[in-house]
């Protein structure tokens, strides 16, 4: 991938981290997502006390591009915490990503804070995605 795009995904992602709710876990991470128009959308993960309503950022990200009127998503980048943990998107995640997914092989990214990034295909971390 253009590392251009992807040193924009990761400064999304990283200020998106720095608003992450996470008081339960301190687990913070923050994505981004490229959209076919071109604009990058940011999230993070938003804890809650009954850990089920949890929203990861991944989600968020693609929520926030949705929200937006978006509907193509190109790629995404998911940072994690200061520890250098990276942060694999969980199954949720991934189901909404195909969902929105430009192509069944969009890039997936998943970056320590110091910008060492790992790069997935999205039809590799999810095979055999639900589709109507």
């Amino acid at each position: 991938m253009d590392q251009a795009i992807v040193q924009k995904l990761l400064q999304k992602a990283g200020e998106a981290r720095k608003n992450a709710y996470a008081v339960y876990s301190g687990y913070t991470v923050g994505a981004a997502v490229l959209a076919e128009s071109g604009e990058i959308y940011g999230g993070c993960n938003v804890e809650n006390a009954s850990y089920g309503l949890t929203m990861c950022a991944e989600r968020n990200a693609v929520f926030a591009a949705v929200a937006a009127g978006e509907r193509k998503l190109c790629a995404v980048l998911i940072v994690g915490p200061p520890d250098g943990e990276k942060p694999y998107p969980c199954g949720a995640c991934r189901q909404v990503l195909a969902e929105f997914a430009e192509e069944p092989g969009m890039p997936v990214l998943v970056a320590a804070p110091d910008g060492t990034c790992e790069e997935y295909r999205l039809d590799e971390l999810l095979p055999y995605s639900f589709q109507l």
